[in-house]
């Protein structure tokens, strides 16, 4: 285990805090900044001065404060509405009471497994445990302020006063701010504690500054310390230096009727290239992740992550193949993260939990040469059905609120490029907290959700706010349109994904999506892009879009069962043109027993081209389309 962080630079905070626990000034190397008067800072400097006048208030440093509030918020308001783990405000402030309920995980039908050699396992999920409590800290600040908790939920300047209250009481408690930052973080375990309050102190030696959801602008001045650091060993584990990460082994284990669990044993990337990476949200908390991932009788993924401090627990080797995506193939060439959460009811992630899953998925594309771009580091909610009939049950976590804009930057990959002025291949790059579609059903069906930042942009048939919205044949094989609920990502481009533009009129463009034009408001929401294009062969009317890139049959040994190529119900028809991802062969992984013996990768002549087709990736035979630059 890695020995605790201590700023050298905090050490005379630390013998002065224990002689006066009431000291209300004091600095770091390079001093606190002073607040300027009320009546100079113009009004989108409200929030920089709340954050002073609770730090002088409290005898909290300015920048600690500053640094605490932006790991986990980036000091947004996010419209009042509650983190994916119960926080409120700038401070994220927990109430248990308001905590989120799942949604995508115990509604519709997907086989998480995803492979028709086997029978469907469609695991009963439990009703979540509550999350811990330690994630109840509202009630604690309105004692230690005078305010009712309401006042605390959604007034911001109370909010960081509340939060400036806990971390001088933690800091008293413990003698040390650095121990009161890390306690902050809500954990018991030490490790994540210890690793929120690191990442904390990182961020307070480098500075920064940005405009918050709601228009405030807000600078936290690189204040230098020197830390004294041990390197992250983490036993047992495939994970990033310098972040905590546990070891909680899934199971792999057989079962009655000849069955085993809970993922397949296997070894990549020698025998199989990894591709992918997916994001996935848990849709209940912490504990409940670590019970179910540790049951042979459910289903596996390879990494979670904890919403308070960023902690990462390791389950499954990541060369072997976990049951996380509901499409085998996959599964296969994919590693899996779930980030507790909840996709709707809860709607935003915390930044503690963005910087570390960013880490992870960095240290993760290095190792097995993965792409940083939208068509390799993909949602639950972009992975296709295997076949016209599981289209229906798929995923779509983790949701319209996940800021993917913001995850890349943090691997160091912006999603905008560099693209030619006027490309017919374009980015999908809204500006996350102005773009805000008017979705419904986060906490009930058909009620409106609450108005706040997301990544994704709605479609429309025609260039009119009031046409109806595109059709998805494979959601709805009745032909209706598709809706706003926020589950429904029948009509909804997102950020980092990548289209070829149809058509522009004034103010509007159109994107070919799913066989048909996509229209929206072009201010703002897109930038060119290099790239590659896909359109069908000349002579070929449509050509057969596929879930999985599966071989021949007459690839497939005696001994391993032919799998199907079945094409989805979707239409790519002359004259449309998609975006390239990738260029892949043709494979099955058969893993059918317990015995990893018997494991065998199947793989055939057939190439294929995957394709941004709609808001999930597709697949097409490289043999019936053209690859053409995007000019």
């Amino acid at each position: 285990m890695p020995r605790p962080f201590r700023p050298v630079s905090l050490e005379p905070l630390r013998r002065r805090s224990k002689r006066t626990a009431g000291l209300a000034v004091l600095a770091l190397a390079a001093g606190l900044l002073a607040a300027a008067p009320a009546e100079a800072a113009p009004a989108d400097q409200q929030r920089q001065r709340d954050f002073a006048a609770a730090a002088r208030e409290f005898g909290v440093p300015e920048h600690v404060l500053l640094g605490v509030s932006f790991l986990e918020s980036r000091w947004d308001f996010n419209a009042g509405t509650p983190s994916t783990s119960a926080g409120y405000g700038p401070m994220h402030l927990t109430d248990l009471r308001e905590a989120g309920t799942g949604t995508h995980h115990d509604e519709g039908g997907e086989d998480p497994r995803g492979d028709d050699a086997r029978r469907a396992k469609l695991p009963v999920t439990p009703p979540p445990k509550p999350p811990p409590p330690g994630l109840q800290s509202i009630d604690e600040a309105a004692a230690l302020t005078g305010q009712d908790v309401a006042t605390l939920r959604t007034d911001t300047t109370q909010n960081i006063r509340g939060g400036a209250a806990l971390l001088a009481k933690y800091q008293r408690e413990a003698g040390d701010w650095y121990d009161a930052v890390a306690r902050y973080s809500g954990e018991k375990d030490a490790a994540g504690a210890r690793s929120f309050a690191d990442e904390v102190f990182d961020t307070i030696s480098k500075g920064v500054s940005r405009k918050t959801d709601d228009g405030q602008n807000v600078t936290l001045a690189a204040t230098p310390v020197s830390p004294v650091r041990a390197q992250a060993e983490n036993p047992k584990t495939e994970c990033p230096k310098k972040v905590s990460c546990l070891s909680v082994p899934a199971p792999y284990q057989e079962l009655p009727n000849n069955d085993y669990g809970n993922h397949d044993k296997a070894d990549r990337p020698k025998s199989q290239k990894v591709e992918y990476i997916v994001i996935h949200d848990t849709e209940g908390y912490w504990d409940t992740a670590m019970d179910l991932v540790q049951d042979p009788t459910y289903v596996s993924w390879h990494y979670t992550i904890r919403s308070s401090d960023g902690q990462i627990a390791q389950h499954v080797p990541t060369k072997d193949v976990a049951w996380h995506a509901g499409n085998w193939y996959v599964n296969a060439k994919s590693v899996g993260i779930e980030h507790e959460g909840f996709a709707a009811k809860g709607t935003w992630y915390t930044e503690a939990m963005y910087r570390t899953s960013a880490k992870l998925v960095g240290y993760l594309a290095r190792k097995y040469d993965i792409p940083l771009d939208r068509a390799h580091i993909i949602g639950h909610d972009n992975v296709p059905g295997t076949i016209p009939s599981t289209i229906k049950g798929m995923h779509w976590d983790p949701g319209p609120y996940w800021d993917w804009s913001h995850y890349f930057d943090l691997m160091g990959a912006p999603l905008a490029g560099f693209g030619r002025p006027g490309s017919p291949l374009v980015t999908i790059t809204p500006d996350f907290a102005t773009n805000q579609p008017a979705f419904t059903g986060c906490e009930a069906g058909g009620k409106p959700c609450p108005a706040r930042g997301s990544g994704s942009v709605v479609l429309r048939s025609e260039p009119t706010d009031s046409a109806p919205l595109l059709k998805d044949i494979g959601l709805r094989p009745d032909g209706s349109a598709s809706t706003m609920d926020v589950s429904d990502i029948g009509s909804r481009a997102e950020t980092g994904q990548r289209y070829v533009v149809a058509e522009r009129r004034a103010g509007w463009t159109a994107i070919w999506y799913l066989g048909q034009k996509g229209w929206f408001r072009d201010a703002r929401t897109t930038s060119p892009a290099f790239g590659l294009v896909v359109t069908p062969k000349p002579g070929l009317a449509t050509v057969p879009v596929f879930g999985r890139a599966y071989p021949e049959a007459e690839a497939y040994p005696a001994n391993v069962p032919v799998q199907q190529v079945v094409p989805l119900p979707y239409t790519f028809s002359a004259g449309q043109r998609y975006s390239l991802g990738t260029m892949l062969g043709s494979e099955y992984f058969s893993a059918t027993t317990f015995d990893p013996a018997d494991h065998v990768v199947v793989k055939g002549k057939t190439r294929y081209v995957q394709i941004q087709f709609g808001h999930r990736i597709a697949f097409v035979r490289a043999d019936d389309v053209r690859i053409l630059p995007a000019f």
